[in-house]
């Protein structure tokens, strides 16, 4: 059955601290430059709607701790973004973090803090989740966009997974087990968040028509958070916790092979999934899904991946998309592109070491246009399969391979000719 939600609570942000920033802050940067429309896939552009973004603390009480095996409220922030009333004497917001080793930035977005929400409407809901380490702002890009285009979104700090939680050079992996334990259950608790909160914001969010997108690490969650039940043997155990006592494997199998955010025995996906979007997710290259659930997964869902991927592996995620059974699911291809293909644009505190810019570098691609092609077929999906928008489908119903012939169509609509290329598709809908 699915799990009952527990009560949480919320606090609004609106302190320097609770908003990651302090009066050390370094001055936000801003890490786009404008391009024209004409350079851009069609569904990249901004939408109707000026945006709003609030951070908040929700808690999901006494949750297991995996590594301590005691019971222990489990927090998380959350950076949310909404369809909001025009302001005009509001700054748009900084989002305030670190790099992997520790050194802080801030970034200036678009959207403006804590601005008065829509309230004559209710709006789909999109859960945000990061890989291993990363933080809640890391798609803040595609946050801000789908926001403008008349979605809630809602983005996770994973508690034990971020870049501030995680030495990096010291102990890269003390947070990997809570990660590998909570990320479908922090998905699946955000959606219940909404359900259960008195909030005005809470009031403008439709929790009937919800979509999650992950990031690597928070790929492997969508994909368990939809039915794709985990299956770790005593060999990946301890590969990925470092356990080698045969009972201490066998307890952390039956701890860890769960479904549908935490589910054992009589497992209910939440029918208010209604898309999921894996960006490079990682898990396929171990087959650490259970085959036979995945062919079971009903939910649409749509895998980006670069061809060069060393965390993930390609043909990891091949392998998840071609035994996926949803009667909908895309493949998108970035050619040449190894892993980074979610976050933004580096920022300069990232520039001095491997570590730090290893998180947003792809030596082939430029981080913007990824960007852009990941907010065209994000929206595209969420229109058609949340929103049910006929005629947003069709940016889904694609040949395999763009048309590169100088000033021909590109034959795939919302993409301009000229600047559309390295890319390819595969779908079944």
């Amino acid at each position: 059955m699915m799990q009952t939600p527990v009560i949480l609570t919320l606090v609004t942000s609106l302190s320097l601290a609770s908003l990651g920033l302090t009066a050390n802050t370094p001055t936000a940067e801003t890490l786009y430059a404008p391009l024209p429309a004409a350079v851009l896939p069609k569904l990249a552009t901004p939408g109707q709607y000026a945006v709003g973004v609030s951070t908040i603390t929700v808690t999901n009480p006494q949750q297991l701790n995996i590594s301590t095996q005691q019971l222990a409220d489990r927090p998380l922030t959350l950076e949310v973004w909404y369809p909001a009333s025009p302001t005009a004497q509001s700054a748009p917001a900084i989002y305030a973090n670190q790099t992997r080793t520790g050194v802080p930035f801030a970034i200036q977005g678009k959207a403006v803090r804590d601005s008065q929400h829509i309230t004559e409407q209710r709006f789909p809901l999109v859960v945000l989740s990061h890989g291993y380490t990363g933080y809640r702002t890391i798609m803040y890009y595609l946050g801000e966009h789908l926001a403008s285009h008349g979605y809630v979104v809602a983005a996770i700090d994973h508690t034990d997974s971020t870049h501030a939680e995680v030495d990096i050079v010291k102990a890269p992996f003390a947070g990997f087990l809570s990660t590998l334990f909570n990320r479908s259950r922090d998905q699946q608790f955000v959606l219940d968040y909404f359900r259960q909160a008195s909030s005005t914001l809470s009031q403008s969010v439709n929790t009937n028509q919800a979509a999650v997108i992950g990031f690597s690490m928070g790929g492997f969650g969508a994909i368990n958070t939809v039915g794709g039940c985990y299956q770790f043997g005593p060999a990946q155990i301890t590969a990925f916790t470092g356990a080698t006592d045969p009972a201490v494997q066998t307890a952390l199998a039956e701890r860890l092979n769960s479904c549908a955010a935490g589910q054992y025995t009589d497992v209910k996906v939440d029918p208010a999934w209604q898309v999921a979007i894996a960006i490079a997710p990682w898990g396929g290259q171990h087959q650490l899904f259970n085959q036979s659930k995945l062919a079971e997964i009903t939910t649409p869902m749509l895998y980006l991946a670069g061809d060069l991927d060393d965390i993930s592996g390609y043909a990891g995620m091949q392998w998840l998309y071609e035994n996926t059974g949803s009667k909908a699911k895309y493949f998108l291809t970035f050619h040449h592109a190894r892993h980074n293909i979610a976050p933004h644009p580096a920022p300069t505190a990232a520039m001095s070491n491997e570590l730090d810019i290893g998180t947003y570098h792809e030596g082939s691609w430029s981080i913007p246009t990824i960007n852009a092609v990941n907010k065209h077929f994000s929206l595209a999906m969420l229109d058609c399969h949340v929103k049910q928008v006929a005629a947003q489908c069709q940016y889904l119903q694609l040949p395999a391979s763009i048309t590169t012939e100088t000033g021909a169509d590109s034959g795939w609509l919302g993409f301009p000719a000229r600047f559309a290329t390295g890319l390819s598709w595969q779908f079944k809908s």
